[in-house]
């Protein structure tokens, strides 16, 4: 936006840290299922057992709920084909789509018999734990919508009543069963409620952030939200272990869980009042014709000689605001979904959801495998803290590609560990420099990248590459209990190859980086639209 000395600095690092509590609301929601899973099998799932009945609703109520999902899915996707292809186009991708899934969906999925065999079991609790991802989609993909019909502001404050609505569903589903459903698909539906929040704010509280901050601190500023996920996490591991902490089995499995959902009541409340208090950006008043609001805002960001050439930027760069999303090319949409799909596919949600398991596969006792996991969260934690401070410096690439090199050799290294059976101390620490690299590099920089390469006029692809992303985070989530756990890999790879796999695409995402993705830092976010018409060209 302007020089160092013309910027307000108390009321944008005030504006970030509000904003950034929807990052933290996005760690603490995403992370605080890790320590409630073995209570709410017990809780929800094992009943199942020894009640057909209740099993023979359930399972109706989960093909009821996941069909609905998929609907809603299907609808948000087509409506983004609509965007980047031709109706024709469109149409007929849909409908081949549909041609192929609908048969496999009825043959595989609604037409199983309502008995709870292992495979079906399996699958709700699977579902039960990762319901929040599929709410993550729904959100983000809405993210477009909430963003300019009423306003990035506007848009937190949804997200924050969400968050507010599953923190209280899901610790007590019987009581804001609201549906008429059993308590099992209540508990999921709220999962899904919370996830629809984190979608939202996902999307909004970088771009928000983004919209606030002058060019030459905005890397910093929007990188806080990443730490904010990050302190999120690291604090619902320390919530989770002092609930539990000397309690019985039975009491975590009745009560214990409930209380881990509900803490998040005070983070929730705290960010939507804050909200309250803070203003619209400057860009969403552009957008809807309201400069007066727009110039009284950047006078109050800046001294107002730079807020008049910034007003001015504002509005050349919305002269194209209803500009098709393929205005400036395919390489513009294509880095910005990668850049989504490599953070995911490099394996950083496994070692963070998985951390627990993975500790006790390399022998490790449950107690301690539980403080190896808050030692994950604090280098998380220490190493975005770098990433804050050096992004604006060192450069959005650099960072990137450091981060890909030495998450590619960490992994494919843990890999080999595990393939020769010699885990231990090295192991550990090589899963501890990945967990560095990418908290350096990949996990706060892909956010910063996200929230600046797009041009105003499409600035809604960013939905779709948060949607995208929260999709490559289920898929990685599904897959690798799949891949760790399967008997032929195990026989001969011994839970290496996964790790491996990873490995290989830190390396793909370096090349990746290397060849296609432009360096932002110190460009103002209208300097985007140049850059990508120069590309085109």
């Amino acid at each position: 936006m302007a020089d160092k000395s013309t910027f307000n600095n108390k009321l944008i690092i005030l504006i970030t840290l509000v904003a950034s509590l929807g990052g933290l609301l996005f760690g603490y929601d995403t992370a605080v299922i890790s320590g409630a899973v073995g209570a709410m099998n017990a809780y929800f799932i094992n009943p199942l057992d020894s009640d057909n009945v209740l099993a023979s609703g359930a399972i109706i109520e989960f093909k009821s709920i996941i069909s609905v999902v998929s609907v809603g899915v299907l609808i948000l996707f087509g409506y983004f084909l609509f965007k980047f292809f031709k109706k024709i186009t469109s149409i007929a991708i849909v409908i081949v789509f549909l041609l192929i899934t609908i048969p496999l969906f009825k043959i595989y999925f609604l037409d199983l018999p309502e008995v709870l065999t292992e495979n079906l079991r399996n699958s709700i609790l699977g579902f039960m734990t990762s319901s929040a991802l599929v709410g993550c989609i729904l959100g983000a993909s809405f993210g477009d919508f909430i963003a300019n019909s009423v306003g990035r502001r506007n848009g937190l404050i949804i997200s924050a009543v969400l968050f507010l609505l599953s923190a209280l569903g899901s610790g007590y589903p019987e009581a804001f069963n609201i549906f008429g459903i059993q308590t099992l698909s209540s508990f999921i539906i709220y999962r899904i409620i919370g996830g629809m929040g984190v979608g939202i704010a996902s999307m909004l509280a970088p771009l928000y952030i983004a919209e606030m901050a002058p060019a030459n601190i905005r890397g910093k500023m929007v990188s806080c939200n990443q730490l904010a996920i990050v302190s999120g996490m690291l604090i619902v591991y320390f919530v989770n272990y002092f609930i539990v902490q000397g309690q019985s089995e039975e009491w975590i499995s009745s009560l214990g869980w409930r209380y881990m959902f509900l803490s998040e009541v005070i983070p929730a409340s705290l960010f939507f009042l804050l909200l309250l208090f803070m203003p619209k950006t400057p860009r969403f008043h552009v957008l809807k014709g309201k400069e007066d609001q727009a110039k009284s805002i950047l006078d109050k960001l800046n001294v107002q000689a730079s807020s008049d050439r910034i007003l001015a930027e504002i509005k050349k760069s919305f002269q194209t605001k209803k500009a098709h999303w393929l205005f400036y090319g395919w390489p513009v949409i294509i880095v910005g979904l990668l850049l989504s799909i490599f953070q995911q596919f490099v394996g950083i949600n496994v070692v963070l959801y998985y951390a627990p398991e993975i500790f006790k596969g390399m022998g490790v006792d449950t107690n301690a495998s539980m403080i190896q996991t808050i030692i994950v969260g604090a280098i998380n934690l220490i190493f975005t803290i770098i990433a804050i401070m050096t992004v604006d410096n060192f450069g959005r690439k650099k960072l990137l590609l450091i981060g890909s090199v030495v998450m590619g050799i960490s992994m494919i290294g843990l890999g080999f560990s595990l393939f020769s059976g010699t885990v231990g101390f090295t192991s550990l620490i090589l899963m501890l420099v990945y967990i560095a690299a990418f908290a350096v590099s990949w996990g706060p920089v892909t956010w910063v990248l996200l929230s600046e390469i797009f041009p105003n006029s499409i600035k809604g692809v960013m939905a779709v590459a948060v949607a995208v992303q929260w999709l490559a985070n289920l898929v990685i989530s599904w897959t690798f209990p799949i891949m760790n756990n399967n008997p032929f890999l195990v026989d001969n790879f011994n839970h290496g190859f996964s790790y491996w796999v990873y490995g290989a695409f830190a390396v793909i995402s370096g090349i990746f980086v290397w060849k296609f993705v432009p360096e932002t830092k110190g460009r103002s976010l209208e300097d985007m639209e140049q850059l990508w018409l120069k590309k085109e060209k």
